[in-house]
């Protein structure tokens, strides 16, 4: 999909501010999409009913410049997305759909627990889906910003859609670059893969969960997913490693072993194939050796930290455990729930950040801030493990 949409929006932070745009810095260029538009097949009175009123949002601009799966270490990202919180929901959902999941393993050969883990990284099970008009954000980063040929497709797709009748307008929002559904699909993605899984004529991503998990399966299937391997598993390099790494440098398993790595517990790599070395934090922190079906995770968002921690996650879906090797870090990150503490005792001293919701955004940082500069802290409005720490002490 090469999709470049937000995987969870609590996680974006203003943390730089693009030019304000204005109805007028866009009119002329809905004229051109216009023009293009109907000359793609779309009638004038989709293209006018969609476009009545829409204005630029500057906000899409800004959350372009700050996706969180290439802005933060990936401790702090996988501690937020792979805590106790959504691998308990996660397994009740395993438990909830069921015979729709099973249905999707028989027909599309992806397992169950990586679909919801793919659904709980990208909408929280259903709770998050985005609340931006795609209309306006795609004709935004249509007009302003970077990759405007490629949003003009994504927004011409979203006028097909709409004309298509099989989505609804008030059901077509979703993050800024236009992701939406349970499981988060580019309209182009949408008009390729969806399919209508619970059999009721219309591929709805949004309100039918069995359509958003076959949609997903369908996708991952013809990205390359192999029916029953595994996405990877954590291995132990040798000391001293300097030998190759990368997602696209694959080796036989038997090259790995000549090399020197082991599994995570110490035990001689067994077993054929290829796979490829993966260290997302570099050679002091968890090492992964890695198959395809890695690589048709990657593909839904082109962010190695995103798709470690839909691999992560349906691991602990099975119920595996953590990493054995630790993050080369001495302030690791939080969970949710460490989270919406810090923003708890942040309040009680006083500290006006509105909710306790676990989302870190720019009032919060600057409460973080403020107290860091207090307790001797460095001043960088991260919420990390020394933090929450500092803030628990009388």
């Amino acid at each position: 999909m090469k999709s470049i949409h937000c995987t969870l929006p609590v996680l974006l932070a203003a943390l730089a501010c693009a030019p304000r745009a204005s109805a007028q810095d866009i009119g002329a260029c809905l004229k051109q999409l216009r023009g293009e538009a109907l000359g793609r097949g779309i009638s004038t009175q989709t293209f006018d009913t969609a476009l009545a009123g829409v204005e630029a949002d500057s906000s899409v601009l800004e959350a372009m410049d700050n996706q969180p799966e290439f802005k933060i270490p990936v401790w702090d990202y996988l501690a937020v997305l792979v805590d106790a919180q959504r691998i308990e929901d996660g397994r009740a959902r395993l438990v909830e759909w069921a015979p729709v999941l099973a249905r999707a393993e028989e027909k599309y050969g992806v397992d169950r627990h990586t679909l919801v883990a793919l659904w709980g990284v990208e909408s929280d099970y259903g709770r998050q889906l985005g609340g931006r008009p795609l209309v306006r954000s795609l004709a935004t980063v249509s007009c302003l910003g970077r990759r405007q040929a490629y949003f003009r497709g994504e927004f011409i797709a979203t006028l097909r859609i709409l004309q298509s009748g099989d989505m609804p307008a008030e059901a077509l929002t979703g993050s800024w670059a236009g992701a939406f559904g349970q499981t988060q699909f580019m309209p182009s993605t949408y008009e390729r893969v969806a399919v209508d899984f619970d059999g009721d004529g219309r591929r709805d991503i949004v309100a039918s969960v069995p359509d958003a998990l076959g949609s997903s399966a369908n996708y991952l299937l013809r990205s390359g997913w192999q029916r029953d391997t595994s996405w990877g598993y954590e291995v132990r390099l040798p000391e001293g490693y300097r030998g190759p790494s990368g997602r696209r440098t694959r080796n036989e398993l038997r090259e790995w072993r000549r090399l020197g790595l082991r599994n995570a517990d110490g035990s001689e790599l067994a077993g054929a194939g290829s796979a490829a070395l993966l260290l997302p934090a570099g050679r002091s922190g968890p090492a992964f050796l890695v198959s395809r079906n890695f690589n048709a995770i990657y593909s839904y968002n082109a962010s190695e930290s995103y798709a470690l921690a839909i691999a992560h996650l349906s691991d602990r879906l099975r119920g595996g455990g953590a990493f054995v090797a630790a993050w080369p870090t001495d302030d690791p990150g939080l969970s949710r729930a460490e989270r919406r503490e810090v923003q708890e005792r942040l309040i009680a001293r006083g500290h006006e950040i509105g909710a306790a919701d676990g989302a870190i955004g720019p009032r919060t940082r600057q409460a973080i801030e403020a107290f860091q500069a207090t307790a001797g802290l460095a001043v960088d409005g991260r919420a990390g493990q020394k933090l929450l720490r500092a803030l628990r002490q009388p």
